[in-house]
């Protein structure tokens, strides 16, 4: 029986093209019993049914996977706490390459890298350690501790949310009675004239409108008009 430190690195390789995969597969069974493969997967199904059935110690990973982007798979093949994915890709574009780390791939890998490179990185994967060139990790660490900025308010609606529940029955018996008297609209208001007219000057006020007139048009382009149930 092996001993833990005598098993070999168990490798899933995961790629759409079949002369990638085959060389890859004689490049790191070539390397028993220090590590072997023990699945191939040439599509994003494939390659997270052979990470949930056989849970390899390092899943080699191609970004590309027949027009689909692996980053989205990223979470189902960590998602068993033992497989650590070394991501091997000929995509330029960096901000591909930091999202990977950021979901977790522990090595970024060009295809272009040597097969010591590729061998080295599989092994210090496989280790704990991070396999990601220093450019790479200092964005990743700039992005994971800067303050994010909060959304810009929107003017409008902070305006809006400043009514009170009153005030926006008012503006809602403005706009459907708008040619009644403020005495008619006191009286569907259940409010005295002057107590509408209060309202109505504090409305105005929060809205940023002169009259009943722009507050009728305010009212309806932003659907304050509308009966909340």
């Amino acid at each position: 029986m092996q001993t833990e430190q005598a098993r070999p690195i168990g490798v899933l390789l995961v790629d759409d093209h079949q002369t990638m995969l085959w060389g890859l597969s004689r490049l790191i069974d070539g390397e028993q019993p220090r590590m072997k493969v023990v699945a191939t997967a040439g599509c994003c199904e494939e390659a997270v049914a052979h990470t949930q059935s056989l849970a390899p110690d390092v899943i080699v990973l191609d970004l590309d996977l027949d027009g689909h982007c692996a980053l989205d798979i990223l979470p189902q093949l960590l998602s068993n706490e033992v497989s650590r994915v070394v991501v091997l890709t000929g995509e330029r574009e960096q901000r591909t390459l930091d999202l990977a780390v950021l979901r977790g791939a522990r090595g970024v890998m060009r295809k272009d890298a040597s097969a010591e490179q590729l061998l080295d990185a599989i092994e210090r994967v496989h280790h704990g350690e991070l396999c990601v060139d220093t450019q790479t990790m200092g964005r990743v660490l700039s992005e994971l501790t800067s303050v994010k900025k909060p959304p810009k308010a929107d003017p409008e609606s902070a305006r809006q949310a400043s009514l009170t529940q009153k005030e926006r029955d008012i503006v809602r018996t403005v706009v459907h009675g708008s040619g009644a008297s403020n005495k008619t609209l006191a009286s569907q208001a259940f409010v005295t004239e002057h107590t509408l007219r209060n309202h109505l000057t504090s409305i105005y006020q929060k809205l940023g409108v002169a009259n009943r007139l722009e507050l009728y048009i305010y009212a309806v382009k932003h659907h304050l008009d509308a009966v909340v149930h």
